[in-house]
């Protein structure tokens, strides 16, 4: 099975966001003062952007890298789960982050849904 890459997830998730948004590629990159080309590597999972690439990426989004993190934290954990490699728990939620910060429904993770926790096969989880 081929490994869950986090520089492929936070691709997926850039691209789910600023389509989202109806933004292009070339916006992103002015305002993030990011070549288009590294900006396309990034979103294709071909590059892994430093944070302070990502905070100046997703700062031109207006969503804070956080919340970013927490999505692929999320899509990470569902991955490890579906190939065997964790054990998910529903946790409570977090609570709802603000509209502006949403993505479009149909791709987005639905943040009034439980966020999973994951933990190793054979640890205890805790509630």
């Amino acid at each position: 099975m081929k490994p869950v890459l986090v520089r492929e997830v936070l691709g997926e998730t850039l691209r789910e966001l600023r389509f989202s948004q109806g933004r292009t590629l070339r916006e992103i990159s002015l305002a993030a003062r990011v070549s288009l080309g590294y900006l396309s590597e990034v979103e294709r999972g071909q590059k892994e952007a430093s944070s302070e690439l990502l905070f100046a990426i997703f700062g031109a989004l207006d969503v804070p890298l956080s919340a970013v993190l927490l999505r692929v934290s999320e899509k990470l954990a569902l991955a490890e789960a579906r190939a065997g490699l964790v054990s998910a728990v529903p946790a409570k939620p977090s609570g709802p982050l603000p509209k502006r910060w949403l993505m479009a429904s149909s791709v987005a993770m639905s943040w009034s849904a439980p966020v999973f926790r994951t933990c190793w096969q054979g640890s205890k989880s805790s509630s």
